[in-house]
């Protein structure tokens, strides 16, 4: 029995259907597209910020000094100057916001409060500094003053005797001997940190720590009952200097660690990947890298303790006369010095203690100068002898190295001279 297909259901079979492709049709809008966003400037000051400053300043005064005198019954200087920097900040916020959106209004009284701070501090050094230098005049004017000593001055006598030059020598040698106790122990003692950490290198580091807010009156009284009272050393410079350099120590030892911890660990890595120790790498690529930085340690150090009173004066005793040797006999410092004339009734002698305050502040601002001079040039920056040096060392090792390419090639000619064919008539 044959059964046959309908045309019908053949072309109904064949029929192949194709799925739509989707497609998405975006919404037409007629709104002009956005500019580029204009960045505020926060490093350039324009003349309306500086209508701003001045104008808030005298608006400030003015309200001021109508809340002083007609409005509440306030009086000082002190209680002014602190109403009118309210103020100041109030009229100045109010002057910038009429311009500028939130941020930039924050952002100007962030920094009209961080400026006014800073011109704080500066004027309270200015003010320290030229209070010194007033009330110690009449003792710098003279030249006496600068190599002489007390020896011959007393209350009564005028300003053109006596001097501090025993003060100075006395300050030059307990510093320098207590810089030469604490410079290496305080180098090494940031390189243990930082270098090689472990459990007994975070015990030492909060040693450390507890002892930069160490008092000064401790660290005398340690020298004092300890060297002194026990092993029975006489009050000298050289004890006084003990007593700094247990003040200088760990001030040395943080900031010191602080600049190594800062030195690229790249650095580290390229010295150890050429073969080179872990001490090797300390000496010739960690201490250079951090020169600077161990410098600022030093001199902060130095100024903590060449201005220290306590210490040197439990340990150091004083004396009117130059002392030359700091192992023997009581010597005397600048501060200590500071600190017994300006408690004298005799106006000669305040007179002194003021010259003599003002001698150690240029002492230290030259010592800080030295250092920055020293310890400023970045790393791998020679000095003009240290360049020279150089060029001297590869002179010759230049013309080491030609006599060993001389002698060389002369050893490989007597070498192949037996073996050359010799050559007849």
């Amino acid at each position: 029995m044959t059964t046959q297909v309908q045309p019908s259901e053949t072309a109904a079979s064949r029929t192949t259907v194709t799925p739509a492709v989707a497609e998405t049709t975006l919404p037409r809008t007629t709104a002009e597209p956005a500019g580029p966003e204009e960045r505020r400037s926060t490093g350039t000051t324009r003349r309306s910020d500086l209508f701003a400053i001045f104008g808030a300043a005298a608006s400030a005064v003015c309200l001021t000094v109508v809340i002083f005198t007609q409005l509440a019954p306030f009086d000082g200087v002190l209680g002014f100057v602190v109403v009118s920097y309210v103020l100041f900040l109030g009229v100045y916020a109010l002057l910038v916001s009429l311009d500028e959106s939130g941020p930039a209004v924050r952002d100007r009284l962030a920094a009209a409060v961080i400026y006014s701070l800073a011109l704080l501090m500066l004027l309270a050094l200015v003010l320290v500094v030229l209070f010194t230098l007033v009330r110690g005049r009449h003792a710098l004017a003279h030249l006496n003053f600068y190599y002489e000593d007390m020896r011959s001055a007393g209350p009564l006598q005028p300003l053109d005797v006596g001097g501090v030059r025993h003060a100075m020598i006395g300050t030059l040698e307990q510093i320098s001997i207590a810089l030469a106790i604490t410079m290496p122990l305080g180098v090494i003692g940031a390189v243990f940190l930082s270098e090689l950490p472990g459990s007994y290198s975070r015990f030492v580091r909060t040693i450390v720590e507890a002892m930069t807010a160490l008092p000064s009156i401790v660290a005398g009284l340690f020298v004092y009952g300890t060297i002194i009272l026990t092993l029975g050393m006489p009050l000298s410079g050289l004890a006084g200097a003990i007593a700094l350099s247990v003040m200088m120590l760990p001030i040395i030892i943080r900031a010191a660690d602080v600049v190594i911890r800062l030195v690229p660990g790249s650095l580290r890595e390229a010295s150890l990947a050429l073969g080179a120790s872990q001490w090797r790498t300390i000496w010739h690529v960690v201490l250079p890298t951090a020169r600077s930085g161990i410098t600022t340690a030093v001199i902060l150090g130095t100024a903590r303790g060449i201005g220290e009173t306590s210490p040197v004066l439990l340990t150091v005793g004083a004396t009117a006369v130059t002392n030359l040797d700091p192992t023997g006999n009581p010597q005397m410092s600048l501060p200590l010095l500071t600190f017994q004339l300006v408690r004298t009734p005799s106006d000669t002698m305040i007179s002194r203690g003021f010259g003599a305050a003002a001698v150690l502040m240029t002492l230290v601002l030259f010592l800080f100068v030295l250092a920055r001079l020293i310890g400023g040039r970045v790393p791998g920056q020679l000095t003009r002898g240290q360049r020279r040096r150089r060029v001297r060392a590869s002179h010759r090792d230049a013309l080491r190295y030609a006599a060993r390419e001389r002698s060389r090639r002369a050893l490989a000619g007597q070498t192949t001279a037996p073996d050359q064919p010799t050559v007849g008539n």
